[in-house]
């Protein structure tokens, strides 16, 4: 799609917000779109678990693993987070399919590298070059990812991620290095899920239902704040990146697939603004589609 007010709002909302954003939005029924610099290389950090999932669930349509096998969980070991299983203390006996629900709904580290283990980094690969999804790649665990965070920060330890020097050599930050995709290939994921091309029609619908028990409101969802809208998302963050990709539902059964990036200059791990213009700038992009598809708007939230 050609420039149109529509990305130089989105621009401007990204430059009010104080970050460098990147967008992509797709009618998933009529193919409109929409882009911000779209075709560029992303860090995905979280947002990478989707493509796990989905290799996992390929593994299970195909006979090679039973998504209700028990794995036994040590208290030490895991792979660090402050959500799920990498912020619990003692052993635990999770399925397969109950680690995916954690490694989804609070983006829990360690249940994503329990199930990464089990599927291994080229089966996730394989399974994005099926979709086409030829810029996409997983090329290390969260565990390595947190590593070399850990490893670039140096002596200074957590603390030392306040500084812009550090910031500047985190490899976890520069998509030739880490996990990586564009927002263009992060919706055609989304299509392909939401549209059952993904996988078969059982383990689309499952990859669905655990996209929408996602807890966090603060980006995607907060530009939509209506009880009949339906968002389905999946969050991603790295010091100074902030991402979700998603899927907008409106009850007119208008569908939109929408990925949005952002990097801010500015180091502070709690920044209102940087995630919130991730759901504005996701509200603009489909209130454009839709108006290209002559659907009205969602009304005005109640003030």
């Amino acid at each position: 799609m050609t420039e149109t007010p529509a990305p130089a709002a989105i621009r401007a909302a990204f430059a009010d917000a104080g970050v460098t954003g990147w967008l992509h939005a797709l009618d998933l029924d009529t193919g409109a779109e929409l882009d911000w610099h779209a075709d560029e290389l992303v860090v995905t950090a979280s947002v990478h678990k989707l493509p796990l999932l989905v290799a996992l669930h390929e593994q299970a349509a195909a006979g090679a693993l039973d998504l209700t096998e028990q794995i036994d969980i040590r208290p030490h070991g895991r792979t660090a987070g402050p959500t799920g299983l990498a912020a619990m203390q003692d052993a635990a006996r999770l399925s397969l399919r109950d680690l995916a629900y954690l490694m989804m709904s609070v983006s829990d580290n360690a249940s994503a590298d329990l199930l990464l283990a089990r599927v291994g980094l080229d089966t996730v690969n394989r399974t994005t070059i099926r979709l086409g999804l030829t810029r996409t790649r997983a090329q290390h665990s969260f565990a390595t990812m947190m590593a070399m965070v850990r490893e670039d920060a140096g002596l200074g330890g957590a603390q030392a991620l306040a500084d812009p020097h550090v910031i500047a050599r985190l490899r976890a930050l520069d998509p030739a290095q880490t996990n990586r995709s564009t927002p263009r290939e992060l919706t055609r994921l989304l299509a392909a899920i939401w549209n059952d091309t993904a996988g078969t029609a059982e383990h689309c619908a499952a990859i669905r239902r655990l996209m929408s028990l996602q807890v966090w409101p603060h980006r995607l969802a907060s530009g939509f704040p209506f009880d009949d809208v339906h968002v389905a998302g999946k969050t991603g963050s790295l010091p100074t990146l902030r991402n979700e990709i998603g899927v907008v539902e409106y009850p007119d059964s208008g569908r939109y697939a929408i990925a949005v990036f952002t990097r801010t200059v500015r180091t502070a791990a709690i920044l209102p603004a940087a995630d919130a213009v991730i759901g504005t700038a996701a509200r603009i992009a489909v209130d454009t589609l839709r108006a290209h598809g002559h659907r009205p708007s969602a009304p005005e939230p109640l003030q």
